[in-house]
């Protein structure tokens, strides 16, 4: 996360970004993955031959549930949010990524919990082998996409640091730079906002 498909001359951000009610900015680039690519390995030479090649913890979960929430997807928890595109939109199926291409203020394809573009999904789907766009799914890819992006392990050591936010913020605008604001010049939360989530997720997903 076919290619995207633009409607105007504005480029898009190149990864899983774009919070619902977030609308991309102008001069963001895509990247584009070549299908290609090796199904077998991924970062690192890991072996992900099976759908479930990252565990979820409460903490990498209380990790995934903060990037909903920055991205607008959050749903109050429900699954609800993996149906998510672009603009607030709901899709019915998630055999695969909708590909659905959305026009406001800007243009995007973005879809899913973590709002992934079309090229991103190609990739991680390819790399995991994943066989469909749904919420388990959504979650490896999501976890690949932080490992692809050097922040997995960081995370796993020391928690949800700046430097973690800082390594994810290019894959997702809402998360804070080092400088504080967004990576591509959107709205963003701030770190001591998603630490609080962050916090108030794992404790309840510890208590559970």
């Amino acid at each position: 996360m076919g290619s995207v498909v633009l409607l105007s001359a504005l480029p898009m951000a190149p990864a899983s970004r774009l919070a619902s009610a977030q609308p991309p900015i102008a001069g963001v680039r895509a990247v584009v993955v070549a299908p290609q690519q090796a199904l077998q390995t991924g970062v690192a030479g890991r072996d992900f031959s099976s759908v479930q090649a990252y565990p979820i913890t409460p903490e990498r979960r209380a990790l995934l549930n903060t990037i909903r929430y920055a991205e607008g997807t959050w749903a109050g928890g429900s699954d609800e949010g993996y149906r998510v595109i672009y603009g607030g939109g709901r899709v019915d199926r998630l055999d695969r990524h909708p590909e659905i291409t959305v026009r406001r203020t800007y243009v995007s394809a973005a879809a899913g919990a973590y709002q992934f573009l079309p090229a991103t999904w190609r990739e991680a789907s390819q790399r995991l082998g994943l066989a469909d766009f749904g919420p388990r799914s959504q979650d490896q890819a999501a976890l690949y996409l932080m490992e692809k992006r050097g922040a997995l392990a960081s995370f796993d050591n020391q928690g949800l640091t700046h430097e973690v936010l800082a390594r994810l913020a290019p894959e997702w605008a809402s998360l804070p730079a080092r400088h504080g604001g967004s990576y591509y010049g959107q709205p963003v939360k701030t770190a001591s906002e998603l630490k609080r989530f962050y916090s108030g997720e794992l404790q309840r997903l510890q208590q559970t």
